[in-house]
């Protein structure tokens, strides 16, 4: 059966081998014609020899979601070959160098194989060891362009871009490509059943990863101070806002850094001196995953009692303890929203898109510094380290940022004296001071101990118990100030209704479109922010059913609902995928179904 723009290519390969590069090239060329593409690297936490994959989707319809069922396996890696063939849909491809010869168990009757002699060709054409590695992956790419019906212009642009600057490398690369083409016109039949036709269906859309976009969200929301330390999948938010401040954050007379980036010894230090550089009138961040923010967790509390803004940014992965790191997970969620002993609560945002990486990014700054708290956004290794289709980033210039509540020289002078922990507006949030704003006025030092509302030592326990109380209007105030959460309401309100957040959302969409397609309508709300906005409490109220799909194996986001909203746990039906793979829409859709 013919399909068009709609099929899921694999590459199978090993780590280290260069290959990641030739795989971009292929999802790229795709975009570059006009239709929706969803690539995710599969790597391993180890540097090189161990299988990585690179998985394709190519959907005409725009699902980003990862899909099941591989239609193309392109296996360049014996070591995982016999899984590979497996993994194959029954009629799909299995493309393979065929310089020696496929091991009879390989074979299934119900696949079609693609012998290309990949090595024997480069030993052929190339004398130089690495390139003869490195221009096998350029010619599978070539050989799929022609099965495919990949316009070889657009491969030829993307890498004369590619190289700008190394001319010399262009003309083996396109050579390479030839070979590839070459090959298939002389050998098969193709384009094949599974083909590629140009559309205009990705518009001013861009491609780009969630942690690149965190990184120029940081710069456009006011950073000027990032402290962490190298952890994956967040590494390369800080490499990003390192890359994108040397463009945007350069005095251009002096020439001078506007900006400043320090490699802790640990997370612990990290998150201290994002403190300290934030409660001293910087904008500073820090990014990690799970077990960065287990050891954060002693500052995150001191941030939240001293009331100091702060923001934090955690790609999720896969745990307990150092889990499997080169997996993604939500299982960050109630070590976030409770990160600290004692009584202690903080704001999380759960970004979906790039662009709401980039556009939460930059309001948590505002955020932070209008509740004076920190502010945890929680990413994960899909959204961050992958590349996704997404909307332009927009910006305002006139853009003012929101400091929040700090006073200046002239209004300190007006006051006879200035109380840190004083209530004045009855929305929990104080007026605070930055540190030199005034001779005698404001500056102090505080600790993460007991103080009174001119912020003096005390353990006197009624003075606490108002200070805590305080703290919880705060947090009442904060529901009105976060991201709104995103309804999608039938016509006909269904009984039942779905509840998801995060790179969730591309499955459950997906899974709601299957599902009306089968007749079966059902209402969604997607969680932006904690705490709650009151509109999520009344979207409970009103279904007899809510699905909760995450990525994890507890039902974090669940708890949350029940512990903060007082949800009947017998309403919420978890749908829990926790496999260290991207959730797909035949998972949400069994999950509802084997309720239902």
């Amino acid at each position: 059966m013919l399909k068009i723009n709609d099929f899921v290519v694999r590459f199978a390969n090993v780590n280290g081998t260069g290959s990641a590069s030739a795989n971009y090239l292929f999802a790229k060329a795709i975009f570059r014609m006009g239709i929706p593409v969803t690539p995710k690297n599969i790597f391993p936490s180890n540097i090189q020899g161990l299988p990585t994959w690179y998985e394709v989707r190519v959907s005409e319809k725009g699902y980003y979601g990862r899909r099941q069922g591989i239609d193309i396996m392109v296996c360049m890696n014996p070591q995982s070959m016999p899984n590979d063939v497996m993994n194959v849909e029954s009629g799909g491809y299995f493309l393979y160098d065929s310089t020696k010869q496929l091991h009879p168990e390989l074979i299934r009757s119900d696949v079609n194989y693609i012998g290309i002699p990949l090595m024997e060709i480069c030993l052929r054409e190339f004398t130089d060891p690495r390139q003869r590695q490195l221009f096998k992956n350029i010619i599978y790419v070539g050989a799929l362009s022609a099965l495919l019906n990949i316009e070889f212009g657009v491969l030829e642009q993307l890498l004369t871009g590619q190289f700008q600057g190394k001319e010399k490398l262009i003309a083996p690369n396109i050579k390479s490509l030839k070979l590839g083409i070459q090959y298939v016109h002389d050998h098969f039949s193709y384009p094949l059943d599974l083909r590629l036709e140009r559309r205009d269906l990705v518009g001013n859309k861009i491609l780009i990863d969630g942690n690149s976009a965190c990184g120029l969200g940081a710069v456009y929301g006011g950073a000027t101070v990032a402290a962490w330390y190298p952890i994956t999948p967040s590494t390369s938010v800080v490499e990003a806002f390192e890359s994108y401040a040397k463009d945007l954050r350069i005095d251009k007379t002096t020439g001078k850094k506007k900006f400043a980036i320090v490699q802790a010894e640990d997370e612990l230090a990290a998150m201290g001196m994002v403190i300290g550089a934030n409660w001293n009138g910087a904008r500073s961040f820090t990014a990690t995953s799970g077990p960065g923010v287990s050891l954060m967790n002693e500052f995150l509390g001191l941030a939240y009692f001293a009331e100091v803004p702060a923001v934090l940014i955690d790609v999720q992965r896969a745990g307990p303890s150092t889990g499997m790191p080169t997996r993604t997970q939500q299982s960050d969620v109630l070590l976030a929203a409770y990160a600290s002993h004692g009584d202690t609560k903080h704001v999380l945002l759960f970004p979906n898109t790039p662009k709401e990486c980039f556009d939460m990014t930059a309001d948590s700054f505002d955020l932070a510094e209008r509740l004076q708290t920190p502010v945890i956004m929680l990413s994960d290794l899909d959204l961050g380290m992958n590349d996704h289709v997404s909307e332009p980033f927009e910006w305002d210039d006139s853009r003012k940022y929101d400091r929040g509540k700090v006073l200046s020289a002239i209004q300190l002078d007006t006051m006879e004296r200035f109380g840190r922990y004083l209530d004045v507006d009855n929305d929990g949030v104080t007026y605070r001071t930055i540190p030199g704003t005034h001779a005698t006025q404001g500056s102090f030092f505080t600790r993460g101990t007991s103080r009174d509302e001119y912020a003096a030592y005390t353990e006197d326990g009624t003075v606490y118990v108002r200070n805590m109380d305080r703290l919880l209007k705060k947090w009442n105030t904060a529901r009105y100030l976060v991201p709104a959460p995103v309804f999608y309401q039938q016509e006909n309100r269904s009984r039942n209704a779905v509840l998801f957040y995060g790179t969730s959302t591309y499955s459950v969409e997906e899974a709601m479109d299957l599902l009306r397609e089968q007749g079966t309508l059902i209402d969604a709300v997607r969680i932006r922010a904690f705490p709650f906005n009151p509109s999520v409490e009344t979207f409970l109220d009103a279904h007899d059913k809510v699905f909760v799909v995450e990525q994890n194996r507890d039902g974090q986001m669940r708890t949350l609902l029940i512990n903060e909203l007082n949800a009947s746990p017998s309403k919420l039906v978890p749908v829990l995928n926790y496999d260290g793979m991207p959730i797909t829409a035949n998972f949400v859709i069994q999950g509802i179904f084997n309720y239902l």
